[in-house]
Formats: C-alpha cells, sequence, structure tokens
C-alpha cells in the first residue's frame, strides 16, 4: 500500500530556490512539486494534508558533526542514540552523520562495528558514520579502502590531544595519501596539541585552574598553525582536506588563502563560535565549564570572521559537535583543574533555529541558511540530493517551519539529555512545527510522534564537491 502526504500552502526554502508550492510527498520520498494555486497542485490529493500556509517548507537539517554516547575523559557523551537523535528531529534535523571511534592497538572495523551496535534501532532519524583513525599503519590504511567503498567515506584525524587520539604529521600524511587514492575525504582537528599540553602544564602550574583557562591555553595562533600544516599535508598528498570547528578569524585567514590558491580545502564552524564566547567561559562559580569544548570559544571579534567566511563561502558547513556533559557530575570531574573538565557541548537541538535567528538578524539569506545547514553538507558527506533538498526523487525529510514564532531556549524545554543549555535564557525567533523523516511525522504540531527505530543507516558516497 502506498502512503501519500501533501504539504500545501507553504514557502518551499532549498539552496536554490524559494517558491510557493505544495509538495506531494509518495513512499516516503518527494513525488512532485507544483506551485500553489495551480491546476497541477490542485490535483495532488492525499491521505495526509499538512497546511503550511504562512510557515516554511525546508529540507531536514543534516549535522555532519555529532558525537553520541562517546567516551571522553572517563566518562561518556550525556546523549545516547536514542535522545539525542530525538532532540534532533526537534530542532529540525533529520540526519546526523556520527563519529565511530577507533581505539589504538585496534581495527577501524571493531570500532565502526561498536558504534553500529550502539545505534542500531535506536535511532528516531537516519545516520551515517564518519571513522575517527587514532592509530595509523599498514593494517589500518588497507581497512580505509574497504570503508569508502562500504559508505564510510570521510576520517577524522587529530591533531591534538596526545596520547589519546593524536597522530603525528608523518601519520596523518600516510591517510591523507591514502584518501587520495581512495576518495575518502579527512577531517581534521586542527590544533597543536603537543604545544597546548606545554600550556596547559604551565598554567597549572602557576594556579590557573579556572575554566576560562582553557581557552587561554588553546590559543587562536596554535589552532592556525595546525590548520595552515594541515593544509599543507593535504596539498603534499594530493588529498582534500574538511577543518572541522574553525573558531578563530587567523584559522579562517588560512582556509581562504588555501581555497584562493584553488585547494580542495573545506572549512566548518559550530554555532557554539558564532553565538558565544570568552565571557561565558569566564562565567563565574565554575560555570564557565559548561561551556568547555574543543576548540574553545574565542573573544566576541573573533565572529565576524566567522560570519564573513559563511557568507563568502570559505567557511561552507555549520554543524554542532554535540558533544554532552552534564554539568553535575560531569564537567565538574574538573573542578581545580580545568584539563580535567570533559570537552564538548550540547547543541544538536538548537542549531536550526539559531541559524534562522541569524537569517533575522541579518547575518545570512534564508537560502544561505539552507545551504549551510542542510544542502552543503549533504554535499559534503556523500548525502545529496537523498537528503538535504525538497525535489523530486529526495528522501521525504521535511520540516514545516514557523519564522514568526518566538520561543525561549531553556534547559526546561529542551529535549537533549543534559541538564543545561549553552543557550539559556536567550529569545529567538522561529521554531519547527512538524517534522517528517521519510515521510513519516516525527514531530506533529509540536508533539513528539516519532519513535526509536524509525532511523536507518545511511551508506555515503564521497564528497560530492571533489570532481
Amino acid at each position: 500500500m502506498s502512503s501519500r502526504t501533501v504539504i500545501r500552502g507553504g514557502l518551499v526554502i532549498t539552496a536554490s530556490d524559494e517558491i510557493h508550492a505544495d509538495v506531494l510527498i509518495e513512499d516516503g520520498r518527494v513525488a512532485a512539486l507544483a506551485a500553489t494555486g495551480t491546476p497541477a497542485a490542485d490535483a495532488f490529493t492525499a491521505e495526509r494534508v499538512i497546511d503550511a500556509t504562512g510557515k516554511y517548507v525546508i529540507p531536514g537539517g543534516v549535522d555532519g558533526h555529532t558525537h553520541m554516547e562517546m567516551p571522553f575523559g572517563g566518562t561518556y557523551a550525556a546523549d545516547t542514540f536514542e535522545t539525542g537523535t530525538r532532540a534532533a528531529a526537534w530542532g529540525g534535523t533529520t540526519t546526523i552523520v556520527d563519529f565511530a571511534i577507533q581505539s589504538v592497538g585496534h581495527s577501524l572495523r571493531e570500532g565502526l562495528d561498536a558504534w553500529h551496535a550502539k545505534a542500531e534501532g535506536n535511532c528516531a532519524i537516519d545516520y551515517g558514520f564518519h571513522m575517527i583513525v587514532s592509530d595509523v599503519n599498514q593494517e589500518t590504511l588497507k581497512e580505509m579502502d574497504l570503508l569508502v567503498e562500504e559508505g564510510v567515506t570521510s576520517f577524522k584525524q587529530f591533531m591534538a590531544y596526545p596520547g589519546v587520539f593524536y597522530s603525528d604529521d608523518g601519520q596523518i600524511l600516510r591517510a591523507m595519501q591514502r584518501a587520495a587514492d581512495n576518495g575518502g575525504l579527512i577531517m581534521m582537528h586542527a590544533e597543536n596539541g603537543i604545544a597546548i599540553d606545554v600550556l596547559v602544564e604551565q598554567a597549572l602550574a602557576r594556579g590557573e585552574t579556572d575554566p576560562r583557562f582553557h581557552g587561554e591555553v588553546r590559543k587562536a595562533l596554535l589552532e592556525a598553525e595546525a590548520t595552515h600544516r594541515a593544509i599543507r599535508l593535504a596539498q603534499v598528498a594530493g588529498a582534500p582536506l574538511y577543518v572541522v570547528h574553525v573558531s578563530a578569524t587567523e584559522a579562517v585567514a588560512e582556509l581562504t588563502r588555501a581555497r584562493d590558491e584553488g585547494l580542495n580545502v573545506f572549512g566548518e564552524t559550530c554555532p557554539q563560535y558564532l553565538f558565544l564566547s570568552t565571557d561565558n567561559l569566564a562565567e563565574p562559580d565554575f560555570e564557565g565549564a559548561k561551556y568547555v569544548c574543543s576548540t574553545p570559544l574565542r573573544p566576541r571579534e573573533h565572529q565576524a570572521a566567522l560570519w564573513r567566511g559563511l557568507r563568502t563561502n570559505d567557511l561552507q558547513v555549520v554543524s554542532t559537535d554535540h558533544c554532552p556533559f552534564c554539568f553535575s557530575g560531569q564537567k565538574e570531574l574538573g573542578r581545580g583543574d580545568f584539563s580535567k573538565i570533559p570537552n564538548g557541548m550540547p547543541g544538536v537541538e538548537n542549531r536550526m533555529d539559531l541559524l534562522h535567528q541569524a537569517v533575522v538578524d541579518g547575518h545570512i539569506g534564508r537560502r544561505r541558511w539552507i545551504e549551510i545547514a542542510c544542502a552543503s553538507p549533504a554535499r559534503m558527506f556523500g548525502l545529496y540530493p537523498k537528503k538535504g533538498t525538497i525535489a523530486p526523487g529526495a528522501d521525504a525529510d521535511i520540516v514545516v517551519y514557523d519564522p514568526h514564532a518566538e520561543q525561549v531556549i531553556s534547559a526546561e524545554t529542551h529535549h537533549m539529555n543534559v541538564d543545561y543549555s549553552a543557550y539559556e535564557g536567550r529569545r529567538v525567533t522561529g521554531r519547527v512545527e512538524t517534522v517528517l523523516s521519510r515521510g513519516e511525522p516525527v514531530v506533529t504540531e509540536r508533539e513528539y510522534t516519532g519513535h526509536k527505530g524509525h532511523g536507518a543507516y545511511v551508506p555515503r558516497s564521497t564528497c560530492q564537491y571533489l570532481s
């Protein structure tokens, strides 16, 4: 039995177009669009009709950077795949790409299998995986080829966290050379972790233990230096590069220069860098611990460069790096020693709304909102046009969005499994009303109607920005 839905009367916004159109959905996919009020649209018939008059009809968000159930610093990220994907759906995100982790001494396959086991049957929305490569050796390099063939087409490396995820320049170069051959995309956490560890040790020796010192030791220049080094290593290897969570003016400048040189270099930033700053890290009574993440929050003056990068396409994607740790019992592990505060912030539920607020504030336009939150991440990670747009044949991952509703972001009302909000008390304009995942209503007029197990694993093709 086929199931049909029509969404009537909304303004359909994609990365390329805005049109008042009705959308016909059949068997979980977009079947047709027709301008509202035309005979073609009037001919659409369905069992379920959604009235989107006065609302936006947008593609479901694609969050290319989440960490559900991630082990870090002796604890685990507070969101499971069940709670995290439910919160994502509430926030208008219908696909996440999470990170499976290779542990040192173990194979990529073991890490990937472990993450499949965590996610399978538990997700409310569709999901894919990147692979964190922590141990580059001949076997790992061979496994990279196999993973690309089966739809895990991106590999993350760390220039930070010595002794945990850290790769040296030689290991990075070998992985990049392999990616150049197999079509994979190297994602880089670009911070000079060796130098940062020296600064951490020196700060603690001086008695500088508060959360704000986390931001002071992880210097913007060390992000820029690592970004530069990653770009040049990728250039030597002939490989594309995607730099995650870009936070600093100087790092944006490195990406801009590389792109001006014609290199296949891409950059991502996150809402926390666009809307928060070192002022938050400096909040008294250890409250600043809520905002400890890496790369760290920067002084507010860095935000202008990030917004400019998003407008000029020197930054292509806004993801969340969602990695929540509760203030009580988790962030508190670092009382008296900022280096022991678990690194990460909640945000998977807030991204689409915060970026709509950026439209309201004039930082970006509506189509650019959809581009950086939906279409570009889908293209970057080999999911387009199945995900990231509203077009015939695409998955019916669709959000009916009320651009006029006001809301106040708060831990009291959010659905993430974490005891604080990084945006507590912030008033924003715009709110998700109804969310479809493959045509199935996950949120219906502000009520959760989804269920765990609906979300399916999505194998990915290689980066679609590479000719």
